[in-house]
């Protein structure tokens, strides 16, 4: 395949496809050039450092200690990362791309990340 050829492909292949599907795209793209895991690849009880962009934040009483949990998308699969004891955390909020680290678990089917280590990350 040539340059030209590749090129052509691309260039179909973005204006043909659905938007969703490209900004996933994006999104595991990048997530794989900052070196991170890809939340499709990561399996319970496994350290993992995922990056991505939050489609949701809530707050979630469960039992007498609320929690702040906010979905992470990576392009791959979804991780909620879950911060116990916390109303807010400033910076966390939907839309918001969020490099996140910590051990994978499964709750009701979901991956899950429990006090996750995180950094704010810039827009691109």
């Amino acid at each position: 395949m040539t340059a030209e050829t590749g090129f052509l492909r691309r260039m179909v292949r973005r204006l043909t496809s659905d938007v969703g599907d490209l900004d996933a795209d994006d999104l595991s793209a990048e997530a794989v050039r900052s070196g991170c895991d890809r939340a499709c690849d990561s399996s319970t009880g496994e350290a993992v450092t995922v990056k991505g962009r939050l489609r949701s934040v809530e707050i979630c009483p469960r039992g007498s200690v609320a929690t702040l949990e906010a979905e992470l998308f990576d392009g791959t699969d979804g991780v909620t990362l879950v911060w116990m004891g916390r109303r807010r955390i400033p910076g966390i909020e939907p839309g918001r791309t969020v490099r996140a680290s910590g051990r994978v678990a499964v709750r009701d089917g979901r991956k899950v990340i429990y006090n996750p280590y995180y950094e704010l990350q810039l827009a691109h």
